[in-house]
């Protein structure tokens, strides 16, 4: 089974968890940062990777994952939010939401990571009572979210997709 994990990674999380899946898929499997933008054809499976930004795919993912056609596809992605959180699950939503009709979805994972630096200090500057303002809870969340993707996270990684690849063996996806 010919496997294209593309991603897109802006702190090198989503990138770790590419690798991770990587490894689940061996030889069968090419990983491609989603800039260089490969081609989909003759890939049974394509394995597309990003970074949770405004509650979806980043940008650059996007653009990838809205061009697939006829395609089975499985979603990965990090986010500074806790992995079973309601933002985790509508931004995974939200992501699956860009594929076309042609394709069919196969299965996800998500997980938490480290954010941009950047971004925590713009949110620090932020008002008060502005739904993305720093808040104690935010910065322990942060803190938090700076320790993954760890070993466990990886693992879990590797756990999904190898159940992935194995119901596609079997021909029950």
């Amino acid at each position: 089974m010919k496997t294209l994990i593309i991603y897109s990674s802006l702190t090198g999380n989503t990138r770790k968890v590419a690798e991770a899946v990587k490894e689940v898929f061996g030889d069968e499997a090419d990983i491609v940062p989603v800039e260089e933008k490969p081609l989909a054809d003759g890939y049974d499976l394509i394995a597309a990777g990003f970074w949770v930004d405004r509650g979806t795919a980043d940008k650059k993912a996007q653009d990838y994952i809205t061009g697939l056609r006829d395609k089975k596809v499985a979603l990965f992605a990090t986010l500074g939010a806790y992995p079973d959180s309601g933002h985790a699950r509508k931004s995974m939503d939200n992501a699956r939401s860009l594929l076309d009709g042609s394709n069919q979805f196969i299965g996800s994972f998500i997980c938490q990571g480290k954010i941009d630096p950047r971004l925590a200090e713009k949110f620090k500057n932020l008002p008060e009572g502005h739904p993305h303002a720093m808040t104690p809870e935010r910065a322990a969340r942060y803190h938090e979210a700076a320790k993954h993707p760890d070993e466990a996270d990886l693992a879990k990684a590797k756990a999904a997709f190898a159940t992935i690849r194995q119901k596609l063996r079997e021909g029950s996806l």
